[in-house]
């Protein structure tokens, strides 16, 4: 089974969710965003992820969030290697932004479930459904904490058995989930959602990464899912030890100001974000602070 990115499966191998870089007075700097999407296609990853939440698509205006995704296709150079988050309150809008996808020539989109309340099984398999009909490939995002709907293993296999959805990233931590979803849907393609179970969900049989971290490292980062995905634990553990203490913020509250600073140490357009968001400060900016700092001195790129 490939672990890496092919045009006919297009969300596998790294897709980097990436971050959006903002000029002072926080309007959108393109220019810079399109710099970013080309050097980390440049330096190992396969695609990217605009309009997910670490790109902070919740703040931006409809037209910000279509040009962003123009944006990313123009720097990656084959719209198939560019999957939009599509998350709205409502199917319809969802709807809406994966035919804008599919319109702009990405190659995939990635939806949360239903949002705004603790949706029951029946709202989201029609709330993928929905989305579907457009016939761009749909990826399901499982992430329970901040949406309150849990897109289980038995509930995975309904949408996929539906014909709704060719993926799922997998935010839940709970990595003995993998191996229910190869049993229940084994056509399912396992991405994984959160970059500080890198290492079991590779061991488990995923066949992607949804990432975080690469925004700021993303040789080291290639390098290691590389290693992970090919059972290479020689290379792979060493390497996950010493990324270990970076790659947990990514699932942390504080994960998109942590990842924007770990950039700006690194040298990369990490800067402000939008409120409600503000900068770190006291223990946790130092926390973030010295283990990207120890990154940089280990050799991390």
């Amino acid at each position: 089974m490939t672990t890496t990115w092919t045009t006919d499966r297009p969300w596998r191998g790294i897709m980097v969710a990436t971050t959006l870089p903002f000029r002072e007075d926080l309007s959108v700097d393109h220019d810079a965003y399109a710099e970013h999407v080309a050097w980390l296609i440049a330096n190992g990853c396969d695609g990217v992820v605009p309009n997910g939440s670490l790109g902070e698509y919740q703040t931006l205006t409809d037209e910000e969030r279509a040009q962003v995704v123009r944006t990313a296709i123009d720097a990656a150079g084959d719209g198939a290697r560019v999957m939009p988050g599509v998350a709205a309150y409502g199917s319809a809008a969802s709807r809406r932004w994966a035919e804008q996808a599919a319109e702009a020539g990405a190659g995939s989109v990635l939806l949360l479930p239903p949002n705004t309340y603790r949706a029951d099984s029946a709202s989201v398999r029609a709330h993928y459904t929905d989305v579907a009909r457009v016939g761009i490939p749909v990826v399901a995002y499982n992430n329970p904490f901040d949406t309150k709907v849990d897109l289980t293993p038995d509930l995975l296999a309904r949408l996929h058995g539906d014909g709704s959805i060719v993926a799922v990233k997998e935010f839940s931590g709970d990595v003995r989930r993998a191996y229910e979803i190869a049993e229940l849907a084994p056509d399912l393609d396992l991405l994984i959602g959160a970059d500080d179970v890198l290492l079991e969900l590779a061991v488990a049989g995923a066949v992607g990464w949804v990432a975080g971290y690469p925004n700021a490292f993303p040789a080291s980062c290639a390098e290691l899912y590389h290693a992970a995905v090919a059972g290479d634990l020689a290379t792979a553990l060493p390497l996950y030890k010493s990324l270990h203490s970076l790659l947990r913020w990514d699932s942390k509250t504080e994960f998109v100001q942590s990842i924007k600073l770990s950039m700006d140490i690194a040298g990369r357009p990490g800067g402000p974000t939008r409120p409600p968001r503000h900068p770190l400060t006291g223990p946790i900016e130092a926390a973030v602070r010295t283990a990207t700092e120890k990154a940089v001195a280990n050799g991390h790129h």
